[in-house]
């Protein structure tokens, strides 16, 4: 299982809080989904979650194998899918499953670098590598680009898996016997883009209502919650920035 005690995550020293005293159990054989709005800290906590990102603030108590599946699978891999999936298997001490690249139905040849198998079978590749692990599975968004017999083989895997499993998924999939747990329940409602954020930026994290920053070039994307989206927009332009857009 793992355990999240009281867990607070910014990012730099004056960031936005992402999460704020998140508490989360799940122990083996339960699947939870995080669920929010954009902005809610979803990847967030599963970055953590998976120690790739320590917390702030708080505490973490995992097993030792774990799997992760990042949203976005690195790119330009040249190791091969086969020697990829036994190196992975290898750093958690586990068998490598071969029968999981049966069940996802990867195709193509295994052999040749990675980065050049299609989009969906790379995904596949991925998936294999983070449900290898034994005891905990940390997925973001694993249905991504799978075809109709993986994404239900997939589902299936998670429902009779025995590791604890956290998940993302906007695509509205239903494990069964899964529970959500939902983030950032003050949706974000408002996105500024402003551009000549100068030295303003490390202020933009401490105003009220702002969610998140994201640095754009010599600008910014800051995500605002609906009600204070207002009183923002006018602090920002106190600070000397120029807005580009904002949108709902």
């Amino acid at each position: 299982m793992i355990t999240l005690d009281r867990i607070g995550k910014r990012y730099g020293r004056r960031g936005p809080w992402v999460l704020r005293d998140l508490d989360l159990a799940v122990e083996a054989g339960e699947v939870v989904v995080a669920t929010g709005g954009n902005g809610s800290g979803k990847s967030t906590l599963l970055r953590v979650a998976a120690g790739v990102s320590a917390p702030t603030t708080g505490r973490v108590r995992r097993p030792a194998s774990i799997g992760y599946l990042p949203e976005r699978f690195p790119s330009g891999v040249r190791m091969s899918a086969r020697d990829y999936l036994r190196h992975m298997a290898a750093v958690r001490g586990v068998p490598a499953r071969w029968d999981l690249v049966d069940r996802l139905g990867i195709v193509g040849d295994l052999t040749a670098p990675l980065a050049t198998l299609s989009k969906g079978n790379t995904q596949k590749v991925a998936l294999v590598q983070a449900l290898q692990a034994r005891d905990l599975l940390v997925l973001d968004e694993p249905w991504s680009g799978l075809d109709v017999v993986a994404a239900a083989a997939l589902t299936d895997l998670l429902a009779g898996s025995d590791a604890a499993v956290l998940l993302t998924d906007h695509h509205g999939h239903e494990v069964p016997g899964a529970r959500t747990l939902e983030l950032g329940t003050s949706a974000v409602g408002v996105v500024i883009e402003l551009v000549r954020v100068g030295e303003a930026f490390d202020r933009l994290g401490g105003l009220a209502g702002v969610v998140e920053v994201d640095g754009t070039g010599d600008g910014a994307r800051v995500r605002v919650e609906a009600a204070h989206s207002d009183r923002v927009l006018a602090e920002v332009l106190r600070l000397g920035c120029s807005v580009r857009s904002v949108r709902s």
